[in-house]
């Protein structure tokens, strides 16, 4: 594969990830609020505590930090297992009618979002080196989106609170955000997986 081709490839993964990690599973839970659907509104809460990494991730590699790839290549994969993983939430969703239109959105999610782990996990062995040095080929191609999101944000902070959004600050919020989800994740996995197991009601 052509670094041109890898290129567009990295890109098509971003803009699933912000139609369907982002931008669809946001309407989903507003939607499932809405109709008062407590197993969609529980798997979307979950998932957005999970996906919460992705965006940690987008921190850490806009200031080109080695890190960033790392959890680039992880967090997608959590991401997925998070809305699979639950026995209860998965009954009671394979049980809602298919011709209903907030199950049948929830299912194609589902299933998109995991073809983009799929997709993500794949570029990312294909430039497995990027995980060992970020001044590897291709690893400019994860990098540009990111820091593009860090200029933006730098502009719009600037012109709002006449502030500065350095590189320092982005990496000091990227590793209290790390922090923070880590110790979360420990006291999941701590208490709340060994006494309630694969059932959600209590995440």
């Amino acid at each position: 594969m052509t670094e041109p081709q890898f290129q567009i490839l990295v890109w098509l993964s971003y803009r699933i990830a912000a139609a369907f990690a982002f931008g669809l599973p946001l309407i989903l839970l507003i939607w499932a609020k809405r109709s008062n659907l407590r197993s969609i509104d529980r798997l979307l809460s979950i998932y957005w505590k999970v996906s919460s990494l992705y965006a940690i991730n987008l921190l850490f590699l806009s200031v080109n930090s080695q890190l960033g790839q790392f959890i680039s290549f992880i967090s997608p994969i959590l991401m997925v297992a998070s809305i699979w993983f639950w026995f209860d939430l998965n009954e009671e969703i394979d049980e809602m009618p298919i011709y209903k239109p907030i199950a049948l959105t929830t299912r194609i999610w589902r299933w998109t979002l995991s073809f983009w782990a799929i997709l993500n996990t794949g570029l990312h062995l294909f430039s497995w080196k990027c995980l060992n040095s970020i001044n590897e080929n291709y690893c400019d191609a994860w990098r540009e989106v990111p820091f593009n999101s860090f200029v933006t944000t730098k502009t719009i902070i600037k012109f709002v609170l006449d502030g500065n959004w350095s590189t320092g600050f982005a990496t000091f919020f990227a590793y209290l955000a790390l922090i923070l989800y880590l110790i979360g994740l420990l006291q999941w996995l701590i208490i709340q997986l060994p006494k309630n197991g694969r059932f959600a009601g209590k995440f």
